[in-house]
């Protein structure tokens, strides 16, 4: 078994057939007396695991008790669904009084873990937010109204909005939380590597039933340093938040969308 703190290739069960080397993005891995070695440092892509045909490839620090093999059946999808599924997903607005079991946020979890993100960074934390819900919403309504009290740091056209969610709430509406039993908080200095995360796991929520909102509100709200630390993410930002739970009302069609602007070439 060779070992490079990076990338162990087991000599015994490799085949020297080249893949990993002509698939290796940083090319570090190479043929030696008809065996794959692995040279030097590298971005932990998991390409050579994922093309090696004998599985002699893993990565320590890696959960390869994950890994699974291709079958072709399993992964093939029906493109109409997939087009269905986008078409016919909504922003949930109103949600049922209704936990979320906590195997369905796993999944959604594991779809965010697994998304492409840049130079393969793997840096997103998820922060799932239910048995807390409570003190959520106790921390950021405070910290909303003690800003619109002393609206200094907040940008001017913010103000009214904020006074009026607290309106809103004190007649009873909960604007911000819309009687969601989850917030999901993904943080991240790479904006995009969270909204790619944060798409799959929409996906992942609605094949299991449930519905997202995305709440920009409640990112803007995490930035008030209780709450970061509360959440525990004060090392990264917030990039996104989402809540999470059962639609309360359902839909009998697709909504309508402009039509695309594309220019084929």
């Amino acid at each position: 078994m060779e070992n490079f703190d990076i990338v162990n290739i087991d000599q015994s069960k490799c085949i020297g057939c080249g893949q990993c080397v002509d698939d290796c993005i940083t090319e570090n891995i190479e043929l030696q007396d008809g065996k794959a070695k692995c040279g030097g440092p590298c971005i932990l892509c998991g390409h050579c695991v994922a093309i090696c045909p004998s599985g002699a490839v893993s990565i320590p620090g890696y959960e390869m008790s994950d890994v699974e093999v291709y079958n072709k059946d399993r992964f093939a999808f029906d493109i109409d669904k997939l087009l269905y599924t986008i078409k016919f997903r909504r922003s949930i607005r109103h949600y049922k009084n209704q936990p979320v079991e906590h195997e369905k946020l796993e999944h959604m979890v594991k779809a965010g873990r697994y998304t492409a993100t840049g130079s393969n960074r793997q840096a997103c934390r998820f922060v799932v937010v239910q048995e807390g819900m409570d003190t959520l919403k106790e921390m950021t309504w405070s910290h909303i109204g003690t800003a619109t009290e002393n609206p200094g740091n907040l940008p001017e056209e913010m103000v009214p909005i904020l006074k009026n969610f607290m309106g809103m709430r004190a007649k009873g509406t909960d604007y911000l939380f819309r009687n969601a039993p989850v917030a999901i908080y993904i943080a991240a200095e790479s904006a995009v590597d969270a909204a790619l995360a944060a798409q799959n796991m929409e996906m992942a929520a609605i094949s299991q039933g449930l519905g997202v909102l995305y709440d920009g509100f409640l990112v803007m709200a995490s930035k008030n340093p209780a709450i970061c630390e509360w959440l525990d993410i004060q090392d990264k930002p917030v990039a996104v938040c989402m809540l999470v739970g059962y639609p309360q009302k359902s839909y009998k069609r697709t909504a309508p969308r402009r039509t695309a602007d594309v220019r084929w070439r």
